[in-house]
C-alpha cells in the first residue's frame, strides 16, 4: 500500500509539473498571438465544410 501511494504522489506532482508547463507556454502563445490585429468588416468570408 505504501508503495502505491508513493507512486501516486509521484504522479500527482508529474500532472502538477505538466500543468504549470502548459500554462506557461498558453501565456508565452497569448503573448504573441497578442501582436496580431484583425480587421473589422460588416461580412466575414464564410468556410463551406468539404
Amino acid at each position: 500500500m505504501d508503495q502505491v501511494t508513493q507512486q501516486n504522489a509521484a504522479l500527482v506532482e508529474e500532472a502538477t509539473a505538466a500543468s504549470r508547463a502548459l500554462e506557461e507556454q498558453a501565456q508565452a502563445l497569448t503573448a504573441s498571438v497578442a501582436v496580431f490585429t484583425l480587421q473589422r468588416s460588416t461580412s466575414s468570408p464564410r468556410l463551406q465544410a468539404a
